[in-house]
């Protein structure tokens, strides 16, 4: 299985990147079929294996891997620094914030957003090339699917709101 994985990697993400994003030790959570579902290092999910095509979803930690094997600028987007809390928070990445990307990118490729200092911000896909990132002013650059500011389960980490219950919001619901 280990291996497996290792070789979708190598494919998706090119070199020689399968044992540095799972090295030794990984678990994994199969589907009723059997097939892998999702790779596990230590009880944090570092990838999904998507059912439709075979090709992985990175998990935050699955990002931070991949941006320590791979040299810049291999799947990274580049955002600029005034907006990389918002992303790092889970919100997408705009074209018109989008700073430099790798020219290899296609749409639907699995990205890292990184800040101007190679910070990891976000992880997620890429809505269009990277070329069309840098052309474009306006539109989605990278659905973000994890910010850096969520824990590796994919739980949301900020303090709990006083104001926001679940009452008030649907006081103001038109029914």
């Amino acid at each position: 299985m280990l291996r497996r994985v290792q070789v979708i990697a190598d494919f998706q993400f090119g070199g020689n990147v399968g044992p540095s994003l799972f090295p030794e030790g990984c678990t994994f959570i199969h589907s009723t079929t059997g097939r892998v579902r999702q790779v596990l290092f230590e009880g944090i999910r570092l990838a999904t294996v998507r059912a439709s095509d075979g090709r992985l979803t990175l998990g935050i930690e699955g990002a931070r891997r991949l941006k320590e094997a791979l040299p810049a600028p291999g799947y990274r987007v580049t955002i600029r620094d005034d907006v990389a809390e918002f992303v790092a928070k889970g919100k997408n990445a705009f074209a018109k914030h989008v700073t430099a990307a790798d020219p290899q990118i296609r749409a639907g490729d699995d990205v890292i957003v990184v800040a101007g200092d190679d910070r990891l911000v976000a992880c997620g896909a890429a809505a269009v090339s990277g070329p069309e990132m840098l052309a474009f002013n306006y539109g989605v650059a990278v659905k973000v699917r994890q910010g850096s500011e969520k824990d590796a389960s994919g739980k949301h980490q900020s303090a709990p709101d006083e104001g926001d219950d679940e009452e008030a919001r649907h006081e103001c619901r038109a029914d």
